[in-house]
């Protein structure tokens, strides 16, 4: 069965000024991330302001991924809601496309009991003959515990965690804890900044929004990895972190924006509009981020 592993993307969204899906600047985002070589692609992520999306706003985003990306590499939307019912509308929708797996995150507003989240999580894997990858975000909603992942972990179709917590020590637990049971499960850090961490301790990749802007960096990071170049890895790794500063001094995911922004897209209006001071209060952070970002743009460029 179908297992994450690599560097995937979680998307950003361009919006037009009308607030809609700026579906000409999305197809040329899929194709310059899939030139980059990445190995997956996760949209309708909590950096693509999925949550403030309708659900026909969600299908369409599957639909111009899916086919923008022509099978070159897995696509992995999210379907997280809050309540298993739309989720499961959603993933019954991306395997009818065709995705690869759906990445789903507990429920959220309500605080919930890890055995609700689990029964949620229970309730869409059993809805939905696909794989499905969990989605750890303590940041956003109620965290996952290490025995409600390993009581997962041992079903068939969940595949996979997003861990987004940036706990090392949560990221090793969640490892040992499906390793003693013999879990195959494929896990992959949420944060750019524990990427090379993660994978020294058997982490999979990374599912992250700086994929999507510095593509290169964090292939480069996996890739040294993997040929056993630690040291190249490690300061490709302290490398972004400058550039994570600028970019988190901004409300989410506006500084993640303005920083793809800087590679030739148009990202356009966040979803959630803006007051009419906002943006002038974030002329001196875009302006960090763009200085943040230029030494990478040379290297690239050269």
């Amino acid at each position: 069965m179908f297992k994450p592993e690599g560097v995937y993307v979680a998307m950003l969204t361009p919006f037009d000024k009308d607030g809609e899906i700026n579906e000409g600047e999305l197809r040329r985002i899929i194709d310059f991330l899939i030139e980059a070589g990445v190995h997956g692609l996760f949209p309708n992520s909590s950096a693509g302001e999925s949550i403030h999306m309708s659900r026909e706003e969600k299908i369409r985003m599957m639909e111009i991924v899916f086919d923008q990306s022509r099978g070159r590499v897995p696509v992995t939307p999210g379907i997280g809601s809050t309540n298993p019912r739309e989720s499961i509308l959603l993933g019954q929708q991306a395997k009818a496309i065709g995705c690869d797996a759906v990445v789903v995150m507990p429920p959220y507003f309500f605080p919930s009991s890890q055995g609700m989240i689990e029964k949620y999580f229970e309730t869409i894997a059993d809805g939905l003959e696909m794989p499905v990858i969990l989605y750890n975000i303590p940041l956003f909603t109620q965290p996952l515990s290490y025995d409600l992942v390993e009581r997962l972990a041992r079903r068939k179709n969940i595949v996979g965690m997003k861990d987004s917590s940036g706990s090392m020590v949560d990221f090793a637990h969640f490892l040992d804890k499906t390793r003693l049971i013999g879990g195959e499960m494929s896990f992959l850090t949420g944060r750019e900044e524990t990427f090379l961490a993660c994978l020294a301790m058997g982490g999979r990749g990374c599912m992250t929004a700086t994929s999507g802007i510095l593509p290169e960096i964090m292939l480069g990071i996996y890739n040294a990895w993997k040929a056993g170049h630690y040291e190249e890895a490690r300061t490709l790794q302290f490398s972004i972190l400058l550039v994570l500063r600028a970019i988190s001094a901004l409300p989410f995911p506006l500084g993640f924006k303005l920083a793809l922004e800087t590679r030739g897209f148009n990202m356009g209006p966040p979803k959630q509009p803006l007051s009419d001071t906002e943006p002038f209060k974030f002329q001196a952070a875009k302006a960090n981020i763009d200085q943040m970002m230029q030494p990478f743009l040379e290297n690239v460029h050269e």
